[in-house]
């Protein structure tokens, strides 16, 4: 049996390239380096030299895949894209790490994809019917299948053509013998961002896998918006019909690294605000701050600085323990947090602590938490969240529970306090998280960004069921 060790949501991946440099298979690992924290079960790359495209499609780290020789040896060529995944139900299997690849009848075709397509199901349940094949289980192939049936000529046509046709949360990258493609959807959910260095070219999820090969931020993609890049340059096209803006929150919340700029906003300051908007809306009687490491660091300095409060590092964070471990009994179970955490004892034994995190989803490991610093011998633990409750199931590309086993859908706020056992519970608002942003909650009527997963204003409904459901971007067997 094999859990995760946190409880956290998960993005589902990250999306990478490079266009006109020699080194562009090497770049592209690099970026994904940078994009690891999207998704740690499998990466690929698919790079274009010569007259044929080269693929290297793994399970596993980006170091450990693309640290070894051969693996990168073979990526030759000046174009190349990229992706690391976080799987959901379909499995770590090698047939659904991307990119994606197939012969059209106007040429190769290479696709990578953050998001989900929110009529997957339909879209692979018609296309079989006509007679497609699928290899996969993933809604990436969707948008092969439909672009190969596409009666346009050229492959930009046909890729326009098929993402016509789907629904959803999506920012990709695209890779044919001459171009370099990049596409966000209408509403912007997931992000993607354009680069350059030495003249050549840059796609990716986060600015962070720009800084990580020296290369200049551009711009973001905006939502809606294609750009095609080739050796004359690039072409900005607008073919979809223009949305409300709907940017994922989370993504400043808890998916982007810190040290990325999203949408304009700096994560780390952004993060540093909701602690202090969680201050102001939350306060405690308590003598230090102390972050849940990493992902509450940056919230718990803000709370610290609002607070008065002194910040102190009390919970200390094993760096080198993988994702997931094998249980063979109930107590290496009970013990699975402690492998990634450990109490520091020193600092909180008689002291009376905020401990800060970024979210609650499940509540199990945040109960684990404060049973550990407890034992630690903190007399008092007033926990403290930096999102608003996550009450409703995602469906644009994050690994969200069901909504039955969300800790927030089924209990209020004291029956999370006494799951968790703290001493007092509170999580800041939407208005909270949107000030901490720097936006209104709502303009015309409608939120800034998504916020689905607290409000349940879904601006996607999925089409392949009449009610909500677990995150659908590795599909079930279909019939």
């Amino acid at each position: 049996m094999t859990i995760p060790f946190d409880d956290k949501l998960h993005e589902e991946c990250g999306v990478f390239g490079v266009f006109g440099h020699e080194d562009a298979g090497a770049l592209t690992a690099l970026g994904l380096h940078a994009l690891q924290h999207r998704g740690q079960e499998a990466a690929g790359i698919v790079t274009f030299d010569g007259g044929q495209f080269v693929s290297e499609r793994h399970v596993g780290l980006v170091g450990d895949i693309f640290g070894k020789e051969g693996h990168t040896q073979n990526l030759r060529g000046a174009n190349a894209i990229g992706h690391v995944r976080y799987s959901t139900t379909g499995g770590s299997i090698v047939r659904n790490v991307q990119p994606m690849f197939a012969d059209l009848s106007g040429g190769g075709l290479a696709i990578a994809h953050n998001g989900n397509l929110t009529n997957a199901r339909i879209l692979r349940r018609d296309l079989v019917r006509e007679g497609a094949i699928f290899q996969s289980t993933s809604d990436t192939e969707a948008i092969i299948h439909l672009a190969a049936r596409s009666h346009y000529e050229f492959v930009v046509e046909k890729l326009i053509d098929a993402l016509k046709k789907v629904e959803g949360a999506y920012s990709l990258v695209a890779l044919t013998s001459k171009k370099l493609i990049g596409v966000r959807d209408s509403y912007g959910v997931r992000p993607l961002v354009l680069g350059k260095l030495d003249g050549a070219w840059i796609l990716s999820s986060e600015t962070c896998a720009l800084d990580i090969i020296g290369a200049d931020f551009v711009r973001d993609v905006e939502p809606g918006e294609m750009v095609v890049i080739t050796v004359d340059g690039i072409e900005s096209l607008h073919p979809f019909p223009p949305k409300p803006r709907r940017f994922c929150v989370f993504e400043y919340v808890y998916f982007a690294r810190p040290d990325s700029v999203v949408e304009g906003k700096n994560v780390y300051e952004v993060r540093k605000r909701i602690g202090m908007e969680l201050a102001r809306e939350a306060p405690a009687a308590a003598d230090m701050v102390i972050p849940v490491p990493d992902s509450g660091v940056p919230a718990a300095l803000g709370y610290a600085a609002a607070s008065g409060l002194p910040f102190e590092l009390g919970i200390i964070r094993n760096h080198y323990v993988g994702r997931t471990f094998i249980e063979p009994s109930d107590r290496i179970r009970h013990l699975g947090v402690k492998l990634k955490h450990n109490a520091n004892r020193e600092m909180l034994e008689g002291k009376r602590i905020v401990l800060v995190d970024d979210s609650i989803v499940r509540g199990t490991t945040s109960q684990k938490i404060v049973e550990m610093v407890r034992d630690a011998g903190a007399t008092e633990v007033h926990f403290r969240i930096a999102s608003p409750p996550t009450t409703h199931s995602c469906f644009y590309g994050v690994d969200t529970p069901n909504k039955e086993d969300l800790l927030a859908h089924r209990l209020d706020l004291e029956g999370m306090r006494n799951f968790i056992k703290a001493d007092s519970l509170a999580f800041v608002s939407i208005g909270g998280l949107y000030r901490a942003t720097g936006e209104a909650r709502r303009n015309a009527g409608l939120p800034q960004f998504c916020d689905a997963c607290f409000s349940g204003d879904y601006p996607i409904e999925p089409t392949d069921t009449g009610e909500f459901r677990r995150q659908l971007s590795l599909l079930a067997e279909v019939v």
